[in-house]
């Protein structure tokens, strides 16, 4: 369930309080209170004592004129289950449950009373939700929330009124102030599909302790953040206590770095403390335009201007240096004692214009963000110089960061700033931090668009062999697979692996299986029960003759006798010692998050690999793009460019093991952990010298414990169409050039026929939204053929967006103008219309314009019902069942 009957929560035009009371200090008095002083539609008290509340008070529900859109429920417990099944028999369709308490047999009583009717539950125990612009406080908190565009939703009751207080101090308006509670039903995901298409909301602030549906959170999440900032702190960031941990990819990936990834994925914003969180979106209210990466720092203040350059160097943002121009410009309008550095410091002594001057040719370098910091002087009043300062500050595109330094004697400055919509920050920490804040929101809607390359050849794994090992594995019992099959596995799935012998534990067969390979060699020794090999002796490197390797083996047995003497001793594995001048050692791995599912871990590796801990987590399904990113979320991102004599590693190998660990995870649902360390990489490649795999007979992986549903490559067909060889697929990420080259070709009039679009250009952002679709949500098919110059061309698209709810499917469809009349349009349709069928759609709409005469004829030949567009006389409206009717 997801936004249905959410407008009757959130837009009520009756609303009935159950429990509302008299007495002072209670929850239904309060609630009463709340709305009976600002709500401008109905208002109905229930409450068989009838207390005095100086209007009409209903003993029972059947005594009210008419059914509540909303009711908001303060009675006890054991009352919540029946009330709500009684509300949904008399057409109420959501309900703020304010009672605590219930147990968890009510609660489900309950959930199981409103399923019936899809009355939507906000709650139980929660303050309740205010939409200002409506009058709207259904909650018993202390204060109103002043109307404005935020929306902000907390788990934390104690924290709503908290923020509330805060943010009435300071003057931000919300469109939403939304307590979930225990969110037995209405979650972040229902609220972020609501308020993601929400007119009167332009950001979404959260604080979260708990995520759950992951894969609806990740979908509404991704959706929302397209259309505006969605920023949230989530508590919980500390480790949960030391665990066990039989790889290192298992102990480097916490569960709250998994979140940071997922939010990351998502194309949302994290911050830590509630003070950053409003602190960045005042920043994305007023400032989101502002696409700059580096900042220019102008004080008149030595110490301001140090404390703004510090913050910076500790955050990461970039002072921008000084072009010989500038200074030159700088120069003209200072004194000579000025900085000629950035931050610029124009000295303390300035007037008003000297402030105007400096200000006018910073302005000049378009690429940067300018932070103004003032402290006030008994030169100028400080209100004079943000007066003098406001024709240039406040011009647009937004340019300025405004920091008053002080409180009384700058408070008219910040006001007028302020007003005139620049952001102001108490301190230069605060203004560089929440510039940070800004590049990382744009560095994540950056990727959100990114379109990736083409995906790497020959990236086709043997999933026949890979489930033989699998299945063998298995049926032995075994859960962690020997080194050889862990490295048959990787090699089946299309990762370079050195070559292996497996010996018995004789050191003379070790040294035969050496002089088979040649010199020098790695030898290692060969147990179940035996994890991590170094810790017990149980690898030797660079062994140059079989005397070394007798002498190695003999050596190892009795050290890993002495150290484990319970390990079961199969044997020894003997590999070529791979010395590569240059070479780094990575990690790669994989891992099962309890929430989010599949994860892939990437980082410096090597046996310091938890010590080093240099690493960063993704959720799969990744493409290069998305390993790129991943890879340069570490530090060792930096060696692996090259330095000094040292040339940059070969990144497509990198992305290659990355992309095909994604592949595995979804392939294989019983892969349970990957530990692929060290995975050397140098300028010619990367080859996996180690690797540990634990399998699971619960299947935790698999595409679908993906939180982001994968490419449906089950979805691809090939058939023949007009004599030729047609294939059709989803569409993808890396199809948006040629997706490009499809929709030029169109003739304009099919365009707008098809899609009222009357453009001949379209942008890089919207081909984006064309090509990188949400599976779960969404289906893009495209028909491709083989194109004169041998390369795939696109001559025809089907699209199918379903809204959250898989109820409705609205479609599309375009085929190429040289191409119309032969067919094309009924086959792609079809396709459509079966996998939405399969998909559990319950219907297919569109809106086609009354002249499009070949259109209407094609969906009534295939069965949809054809009326009059409620909204407009041009357009039709079309519709096809897809499951039957309800009995």
């Amino acid at each position: 369930m997801s936004i249905r009957n959410l407008e009757y929560l959130f837009a009520p035009r009756r609303v009935a309080v159950f429990g509302a009371s008299d007495r002072p200090g209670s929850v239904g008095a309060t609630v009463w209170h709340n709305l009976a002083r600002g709500f401008r539609g109905e208002l109905f008290a229930v409450n068989p004592r009838q207390p005095d509340l100086g209007v009409p008070v209903a003993r029972d529900l059947d005594d009210l004129p008419a059914a509540p859109d909303l009711a908001v429920i303060c009675t006890p417990p054991p009352t919540v289950p029946d009330l709500i099944a009684r509300l949904g028999d008399s057409g109420t369709r959501a309900a703020v449950v304010v009672t605590a308490g219930l147990s968890a047999s009510q609660k489900q009583t309950m959930l199981d009373a409103a399923r019936r009717h899809t009355l939507r539950i906000l709650g139980p125990n929660c303050i309740g939700m205010l939409v200002p612009h409506l009058g709207l406080n259904a909650s018993f908190a202390h204060a109103d929330a002043q109307p404005g565009p935020i929306a902000f939703l907390s788990q934390s009751g104690a924290l709503v009124t908290a923020v509330l207080d805060w943010a009435n101090h300071r003057g931000i308006g919300f469109s939403h102030f939304v307590s979930l509670g225990d969110g037995a039903d209405v979650d972040f995901g229902d609220l972020l599909d609501y308020l993601g298409s929400d007119a009167r909301t332009r950001a979404i602030l959260m604080y979260v302790e708990s995520v759950s549906a992951p894969r609806k959170f990740m979908s509404a999440a991704r959706a929302a953040a397209r259309n505006k900032p969605v920023i949230l702190v989530k508590s919980g960031r500390s480790a949960q206590g030391s665990r066990a941990a039989a790889s290192h990819t298992g102990a480097l990936a916490g569960s709250d770095d998994v979140f940071d990834a997922a939010i990351s994925r998502a194309g949302m914003l994290r911050v830590h403390t509630l003070h950053q969180l409003f602190l960045a979106a005042e920043l994305l209210a007023r400032f989101r335009d502002n696409r700059s990466e580096r900042l220019l720092v102008l004080t008149n203040g030595g110490g301001a201007g140090v404390m703004a350059a510090d913050a910076a160097a500790h955050m990461g943002v970039e002072l921008t240096p000084l072009a010989p121009e500038l200074v030159a410009r700088l120069d003209a309008v200072l004194p000579s004692n000025w900085s000629r550095a950035n931050p610029v410091d124009i000295i303390g002594d300035a007037p008003a214009q000297r402030y105007v001057d400096a200000l006018r040719v910073l302005r000049e370098d378009r690429d940067s963000a300018i932070l103004f910091i003032q402290a006030p002087t008994a030169i100028v009043p400080s209100d004079t110089i943000a007066e003098a300062l406001l024709p240039l500050a406040a011009e647009h595109p937004p340019r300025v960061l405004g920091c008053w330094l002080g409180h009384g004697a700058v408070e008219p400055a910040r006001a007028r700033f302020r007003a005139a919509g620049i952001p102001d920050f108490p301190t230069p920490e605060e203004a560089v931090r929440a510039f940070s804040f800004l590049r990382q929101y744009h560095r994540h809607q950056a990727e959100l668009l990114e379109t990736p390359p083409a995906l790497p050849e020959g990236l086709t794994p043997d999933v026949s062999g890979i489930r033989r090992i699998v299945e063998a594995a298995l049926q032995a019992g075994r859960s962690w697979l020997t080194e050889p099959q862990a490295k048959a596995l990787l090699a089946c799935a299309g990762i370079p692996v050195t070559p292996m012998r497996t010996t018995a534990p004789d050191p003379q067969a070790a040294a035969d299986a050496a002089d088979a390979l040649g010199y020098p060699v790695v030898l290692k020794i060969l147990s179940d029960d035996i994890t991590h090999k170094s810790d017990v002796g149980g690898v030797r490197l660079d062994l140059h003759d079989a005397q070394e390797v007798r002498e190695a083996a003999r050596a190892m047995l009795e050290c890993v006798a002495w150290r484990r003497p319970d390990a079961r001793v199969e044997g020894f594995t003997v590999q070529p010692m791979v010395r590569r001048r240059h070479a780094h050692e990575l990690i790669v791995g994989a891992s099962i998050d309890p929430l989010f599912g599949p994860v892939i871990l990437f980082g410096q590796g090597g046996t310091a690999v938890e010590v080093v801990a240099d690493r960063a987590l993704a959720l799969p399904p990744l493409n290069v793009t998305l390993a790129e990113s991943l890879i340069e979320r570490t530090r060792v991102a930096r060696l692996l460019r090259g330095y000094r004599d040292v040339p940059p590693a070969h990144r497509p190998s990198i992305h290659r093991t990355l992309l095909a660990v994604s592949q595995l995870l979804a392939d294989v649902p019983e892969i349970a952990e990957i530990d692929i360390n060290p995975l050397v990489v140098d300028a010619d490649g990367a080859v996996a010298l180690d690797a540990r795999v634990r399998l699971s007979p619960d299947r935790p992986a698999g595409a679908a414990r993906f939180a982001i549903r994968p490419y449906p490559q089950e979805l691809v067909q090939t058939l023949h169409w007009q004599g030729q060889q047609l294939t059709v697929r989803p569409i993808r990420p890396e199809d948006e050039a040629q997706h490009l080259a499809f929709l030029e070709q169109m003739d304009p009039q099919d365009i707008r026929l098809r899609i009222f679009y009357s453009r001949r250009s379209i942008e890089h952002s919207e081909l984006a939204r064309l090509t990188q679709i949400d599976y779960d949500r969404e289906m893009a098919f495209i028909a491709t053929r083989t194109g004169p110059d041998g390369r795939p061309e696109t001559i025809g698209e089907v699209r199918g967006i379903c809204d959250p709810d898989n109820d409705t499917a609205e479609y599309g469809i375009l085929v190429r103008s040289d191409l119309k009349g032969r067919g094309l349009g009924r086959l792609l349709m079809q396709r459509l219309i079966d996998y939405l069928r399969d998909h559990g759609t319950r219907r297919i709409v569109g809106a086609v314009l009354r002249e499009n005469q070949p259109m209407l004829a094609l969906v009534q030949r295939l069965g949809f019902s054809i009326r009059p567009h409620p909204d407009d006389p041009e357009l039709r409206w079309v519709e096809l069942p897809l499951q039957p009717a309800p009995v």
